[in-house]
């Protein structure tokens, strides 16, 4: 699945970065979803990518993170704990990008200029499940200093909450805390008696 995911966003944001009406037609406009009823937009949005680095990027986190998220679903499912794991997974992924793309529609719907794309918020989601099942898992900041992953995780949403503060650098950062708010809690959504796989990880 994570491979699918990956083939549609690539073709789907070359095809956009060389088709403006396309782009236009997929970004996140809040003001168009409310006003024109296109609420296509808020899961195009993430199929979609402004630049060749923003694209590569999140496809690379989203491949190194993905699989292994996508495998534990699979375990899990053997397990009896979850039922459809390929259903979950694609709900998981999605639905990052659709709470991020209904906060922004809510907050922007009166902005006819505002408009938002790129998967970092389901990118983000498979991140903070892949961080729940093991938090205590090497992470490389800066792809370079191994740290745990729930402190990767804490130091990531402390930047991101800070970083909101900035209103010109371009990032949508309050995607990026949703889809990991989202992703990180995903797996007790599943099945709350997968609090216990969380707490084990601290035992030594």
């Amino acid at each position: 699945m994570t491979y699918i995911i990956i083939f549609i966003t690539v073709l789907t944001s070359i095809f956009a970065l060389n088709n403006r009406e396309f782009f236009s037609k997929t970004a996140l406009r809040p003001y168009s979803v409310v006003k024109n009823r296109e609420w296509w937009r808020v899961i195009t949005h993430a199929l979609v990518h402004g630049s060749y680095p923003h694209l590569i990027v999140n496809m690379l986190v989203f491949w190194s993170f993905g699989q292994n998220v996508e495998h534990i679903f699979k375990l899990q499912s053997t397990a009896g704990v979850i039922e459809n794991p390929s259903l979950a997974y694609l709900v998981l992924y999605f639905g990052g990008a659709l709470l991020a793309g209904l906060f922004d529609v809510f907050r922007f719907r009166n902005n006819p200029r505002y408009s938002s794309i790129g998967a970092s918020a389901a990118v983000s989601a498979v991140v903070f499940t892949s961080i729940f099942y093991s938090p205590m898992d090497m992470i490389y900041l800066f792809a370079i200093i191994p740290i745990p992953g729930i402190l990767f995780g804490v130091l990531y949403l402390a930047f991101e909450s800070y970083s909101t503060k900035k209103t010109s650098d371009g990032v949508n950062h309050y995607a990026h805390i949703i889809g990991a708010v989202y992703g990180f809690i995903f797996p007790l959504l599943l099945n709350s008696s997968q609090i216990d796989i969380f707490l084990n990880a601290f035992h030594f």
